[in-house]
């Protein structure tokens, strides 16, 4: 793949005849935040920088990769990488986790907030479970500005549960302004970055789609989803996690939102302009999606969905040909609580045993999982790597298997 980075990208950029607000234009890293992380196929890393309203693409190509993928386990990891950056471990914020697809190294975005600034960082665990910081500006990189990128003044508006007023915390959420969500998620798939998030209009909810390397141009599209537990129409809450897949003989992204609807869309229903109608196909209730692993188990491809509020679900992607698209009209009037008989609705899959609670999760190898997991006996946050057959710790449960008396009955 070619490298691009300092004198190469102006270079680009004139010959092509690009708009020069697209392309990074000199040898500067203006990176102000580290969020969505994501890999092309041969190591090419993606950072989602919301508040420049850009993606930096960087040449992580040409590494080797590993005899053998092995698991990596730490604890505490959030107090390592605070130590690593010299902040308390309340000052780091973890934003996202993506695995490097040849040498399996593991790379974690984050914002450490100092005295006088915030700042971000991408730390690297290796294989041999060393903890480093990246150093992005010895990297050749391009940047893509985003089209339509939300204004910097409009922010949430708080709300109290109900009819109850608004809490102190509810107020301070009103301050945090829509532009954070601009890069939710992002996925690579055939020389194209997919992007979803919230654009500058009404209609906020946003899927982006460029090319790779980054030219200056890219297609913005506005989606529209019936949510069943909401039970309206939904234009404004972006895609939280999504992946790429082929269904019903359509390439297809099958994308979660919160509380929590899966879509699928048609890749070539994504032109710049055009206002999509995704198709709902299930609803299993409330939580907010973090992480969407496809994975292949006992032959058969599999989407490892995580929440922040319930178990992982595990959909089958065989399960989705042929999905029913749900409107207004399969519903009585109402929204739809978890306990409602109707829910959960459509070809949900499994939810699955998971000890702990996973911030971020990612494919290690074609047999692992690794995951920032929540400890739920201790608090502490854990990188754990755990098979995907059954990505849990032991050492936390105990069960029939662990009685020496089991054993001496064999």
């Amino acid at each position: 793949m070619p490298k691009f980075g300092k004198n190469t990208i102006a270079a680009l950029a004139l010959t092509a005849g690009l708009a020069t607000s697209a392309l990074a234009q000199d040898s500067k890293l203006d990176l102000k935040f580290a969020g969505a992380l994501e890999f092309s196929d041969t190591g090419t890393l993606f950072v989602g920088d919301n508040y420049n309203g850009a993606i930096y693409a960087f040449d992580m190509t040409g590494g080797t990769a590993p005899d053998q993928v092995v698991p990596v386990n730490i604890g505490d990891i959030d107090v390592k990488i605070s130590d690593a950056l010299g902040v308390a471990p309340s000052a780091v914020a973890i934003n996202d986790m993506a695995v490097h697809p040849i040498t399996s190294d593991i790379y974690i975005s984050v914002t450490r907030i100092g005295n006088f600034e915030s700042a971000p960082a991408i730390m690297k665990i290796s294989q041999s479970a060393e903890i480093s910081l990246l150093d992005l500006a010895s990297l050749a990189f391009q940047k893509q500005a985003l089209d339509h990128y939300p204004d910097q003044e409009t922010k949430f508006r708080p709300r109290g549960l109900g009819k109850n007023p608004p809490l102190v915390r509810d107020i301070a959420k009103g301050e945090i302004t829509l532009s954070s969500l601009a890069i939710m998620d992002m996925e690579y798939h055939d020389d194209e970055l997919f992007v979803s998030g919230v654009a500058f209009d009404n209609f906020l909810s946003t899927l982006r789609r460029m090319d790779y390397p980054f030219t200056g141009a890219q297609s913005a599209a506005n989606i529209e989803m019936y949510h069943i537990s909401h039970d309206q129409y939904e234009t404004r809450a972006p895609i939280r996690a999504m992946s790429i897949q082929e269904i019903d003989g359509k390439t297809q992204l099958v994308a979660a939102y919160t509380c929590s609807p899966l879509v699928m869309i048609d890749l070539d229903e994504i032109v710049d302009g055009a206002k999509i109608a995704a198709r709902t196909i299930m609803d299993y209730g409330n939580g907010q999606p973090l992480d969407m692993v496809p994975y292949s188990f006992q032959g058969n491809e599999m989407l490892f969905l995580t929440s922040n509020s319930r178990s992982p679900q595990v959909i089958p992607v065989a399960g989705l040909a042929g999905a029913k698209a749900y409107t207004d009209a399969d519903f009585e009037r109402g929204g739809q609580m978890d306990l409602a008989p109707t829910m959960p609705v459509g070809p949900v899959g499994k939810p699955v045993m998971f000890d702990g609670m996973s911030l971020h999760i990612d494919a290690l190898s074609d047999m692992l999982f690794v995951s920032l997991t929540r400890d739920m006996f201790t608090g502490s946050l854990n990188m754990d790597s755990n098979a995907n057959m059954f990505p849990n710790r032991l050492h936390n449960l105990v069960a029939e298997f662990d009685f020496p008396q089991y054993w001496e009955d064999k």
